[in-house]
Parts: structure tokens; sequence; C-alpha cells
């Protein structure tokens, strides 16, 4: 009996088969990161990511009493306008969360997700800025009893008290002390304990050391010692916490940074302004075996930043670019006189801002690198004395003092100032209030001041304003989208 013919064989259908307003219906759900890698694939991947539907969606999703104009150039581009304008903080309606403190000089601030975290002298405090207007108690922590030094947040995935996957999320803290030991803290309490530095404990490493599940915290002493240390080792007091103690400093370690081209590499600096590399994968029990790299600087150190596999040195009033896989010096970014209180680095976008006396300045690094002396490409003026506060992201620079009583706002690109945020109050009872300490994270911002009666934590958040700060003077500066406002506190901003 013949065999039945053979059904014709049907084509594989492609994605590109799919109709593109379906296609973009489900785009519409995606991330920003997703959307950005979905246009990357194809071009016409790109056209769906870049259809008006999908931003219109994502546009009323965050921002639903918000108008859009007739005149705008797209809806993709009036999405990007406001996300852009948030994060620049070009907004005069934040939401605003003062917290009154004693009246003592605030030492570190920092914003884990919801909470904020601050110290003064010994105490640390931590403040839960989505419950406390409802009730929510400030948690003291107060197992120091001298003077915090450093503040650093790693992820509790890499320590030993992990307990569920839900917890992978959040953040311990880790601190440093005059005290001569380092404390990890989570939930409100202390963790764990490390003590082995013969004298105060300066600085902590930026980041952890290493790859995979065997990564090390590094600390650095006023007895010029670099100590690695395990974050998942047991036992509160951390007895076997210490995997290894690095000499080489002959004055104590002022700074530390992780290399970005190898996470082995770190990299440390001392009073001296002397540099040492360290490879912490090698057995140190040789002492100072384990350095692979050194340099110096002239004057005294401010900070150091690693980018890949160049090192940024702020010290005196000039910053040095080092290659680290050479330890040469491969140029000179920034020189501001008489002297640098600061410094910060977007190398994405090959610009360096520094902090001097009265002002900021922000470098190209790359309109330096023909001539022997580097021009500024803007001076971000308008600050009452050394300018010792400074944050720089894609979006914004951030500046402030002690000398002020407030912190100015400033697009990275071009160095046009956005706003200006107040850090005090009258009730701190004093004309001259010192703003000591500030944190920036996306569209938030908090301020740490105080005076003579009180001391002002003021939190402020962007992510749910509706009213921009609107330049009169300059009709080119007003944004063609913005319609009418009204307020709204649906959306954040943590795209």
């Amino acid at each position: 009996m013949a065999a039945p013919p053979a059904s014709p064989r049907q084509a594989a259908t492609k994605i590109t088969d799919l109709d593109e307003d379906s296609f973009a219906q489900c785009a519409a759900y995606l991330s920003l990161q997703d959307l950005s890698n979905l246009a990357m694939t194809s071009k016409f991947l790109k056209k769906v990511a870049y259809s008006d539907s999908v931003w219109l969606h994502r546009f009323r999703e965050r921002w639903p009493l918000e108008m859009l104009s007739s005149s705008s150039s797209g809806v993709r581009k009036a999405y990007l306008d406001w996300r852009t304008a948030l994060h620049q903080l070009k907004f005069a309606d934040p939401f605003v969360l003062d917290l009154y403190t004693e009246a003592r000089h605030f030492d570190h601030i920092l914003l884990d997700k919801n909470d904020i975290i601050f110290s003064q002298g010994s105490v640390i405090k931590r403040m839960k800025t989505d419950s406390f207007l409802s009730g929510g108690s400030l948690v003291r922590m107060s197992d120091h009893n001298a003077r915090i030094t450093c503040m650093r947040l790693f992820p509790l995935s890499e320590t030993s008290l992990v307990r569920s996957e839900t917890q992978r999320e959040e953040n311990v803290l880790v601190t440093s002390s005059y005290d001569h030991s380092i404390r990890l803290w989570w939930k409100g309490a202390c963790q764990r304990c490390f003590r082995g530095h013969n004298g105060a404990v300066s600085t902590l490493s930026d980041k952890l050391l290493g790859d995979g599940g065997a990564k090390v915290m590094a600390s650095g002493g006023e007895d010029g010692t670099v100590r690695l240390w395990s974050l998942s080792s047991s036992g509160k007091r951390g007895q076997q916490a210490l995997r290894a103690t690095l000499y080489g400093h002959q004055k104590p370690v002022t700074s530390m940074s992780v290399a970005g081209h190898r996470t082995s590499l770190l990299v440390t600096m001392s009073k001296d302004s002397k540099v040492r590399v360290w490879d912490t994968t090698t057995s140190s029990a040789i002492r100072s075996s384990c350095c692979v790299g050194m340099t110096s600087v002239a004057g005294a150190p401010v900070d150091m930043k690693c980018h890949e596999a160049l090192l940024y040195v702020a010290a005196g009033s000039s910053v040095v670019i080092v290659d680290l896989r050479t330890m040469q010096k491969v140029h000179t970014a920034a020189i501001y006189q008489p002297k640098l209180y600061s410094f910060a680095i977007m190398p994405s976008k090959f610009l360096i801002c520094t902090g001097g006396f009265g002002k900021a300045m922000l470098w190209d690094i790359r309109r330096g690198q023909e001539t022997s002396k580097p021009e500024a490409v803007a001076e971000l003026d308008g600050h009452m004395g050394s300018v010792t506060l400074l944050h720089m992201d894609p979006y914004k620079i951030v500046t402030g003092g002690l000398g002020d009583s407030f912190v100015n706002a400033w697009e990275t690109d071009t160095g046009t100032k956005t706003n200006s945020l107040l850090c005090n109050h009258p009730e701190l009872g004093s004309a001259y209030i010192r703003c000591s300490a500030m944190a920036v994270n996306a569209c938030r911002i908090v301020t740490a001041s105080y005076g003579e009666s009180q001391g002002l934590v003021r939190f402020q958040d962007f992510s749910t304003s509706t009213r921009p700060i609107v330049e009169y003077d300059d009709d080119e500066n007003v944004s063609k989208f913005w319609g009418t406002q009204a307020y709204n506190d649906s959306d954040g901003c943590d795209e």
C-alpha cells in the first residue's frame, strides 16, 4: 500500500511576523533597560521600542495627572525629558521630611533604599522614611565608644546572616571607629565586631574584593596596616574573620578603592600621599609581598577613586590619573589653587568635578590632555566657604559645605544650575547653619545641618514632584511638554 503524500512543511514563525501594534502592547510593560536592549536588537524591534504607544503607556503610568502638549517632539522624548528633569531636581515641590536631632556635627550620612543612616560622634541613627510620619521610631545604635570614621553598605548576601532569598536584596551597614573596631550592623543591631588594628580604623574599602563567594572587605588604620576581613565568617566577635594583614605604609592609611579591571586589586593611600596597589589573592606571609605597585603624588591626600584600570587621585591642588597596569602618571586632569577639598568623577562622560573654596569646578579630561595646564569648562560658584560635599552622577552635580545653609544642583554636562535646596530651618536657632553631610540617590537627597540649639536631617524626594522650576527670563529653558500641573503621590523614581 502506498504511503500518503507528505504534508507541506510549515515555515517557522519569526518574532517579526507578529503584528507591530500587538508587539508594542507587550513592550510597554518592559523596564527602561529592557526597552533599550530591545531597541539594539534589530531595526524592526527598535521601531517597536520607540513607538508612541509604548511611551504613552509609560508616561500615563508614571504621571497619570500630567498632560502632554501637542507641540511635543514625540512621546518618548517627553517621557525621557521629564525623567531627566526629576533626576536633575528641576522642581519646586519635593516631598520634604525633617528630623530634628541634637546640635552636633554630622560625620556621615547614607541613603539605603527608604532608610536614612547617619552618625554623630560614636552614635549611629537609622530612620525609615516611609514609616516615620506614621509613628515609626528612630533606631539608635551606640555600640561604638569613639567617633565613627567611615560607613559603608554591602550586600547582605555576602555575609553569613542571609537566611532566605527575600533577604538577598538587603544591605548590611559596616562602620569603623577610633575605638579600634569595625562593626557590622543589620536589623538595628550589631551582628559582628572585628578587631585587629593597633589604633583607630580610619577607612574601609568602597567595594568588596574578589569574585564569586570568597569576597573580603579591606580596612586601613592609623597603624599603617591594611587588613582583609571575611564578612561571611560566623561568630559575633568575628575572631575568624581576619584573613590577612598587609604591611608597607609608614603613615596612617587615609583612603581605599577597589580596581575596576581586577576586583582582587586594592589601591590604598596614606597620609604622606604614598599610593600602594595590593593583590589580595597573594599570600601575605612575607609581610609586604602582596604589594604589586607603588607611586606617590604631591600634596595632602583628599580622596581617590578607581575606574577600570585607571586611578584618579586628588591631592593638594590637583587631580592626577595613574595607569594601574604600569603605575605611571598619564595625565593631570585638574589644578585648582590653593587646595582641593573634595572631588568626584564621571568617566563615562570624561568629566571630573573638584570642590574648592567658594566654588566647584567642572573639568573635561579630554580638553586638558593637549595642554600642560588644564582649564575648567565650568565654574559652579555661589558658596560661602569650602565645598566639602560633592556628589556627581550622569544627570547632576550637587555641591555644599559647612559655610552654607543650602546645597546647589547643577547639570552634569553643562554645569548649568538647576536648583538650590535649603538645608536649614529657623528653629535651628542660628543664622550660621553648618551643612556637614549629604547623600544623594537618584531623585532623592538628604542633608544634615546643625546650629546652636538643634541639628536637622532634611530628606527631599523629587520623584513625585509635578511643579517645574521655570526660568522666566529665558524662554528657551521652559520645557514644551509640561502641561497643567497636579499633585500625584503614586509614583517613584526608581528607574
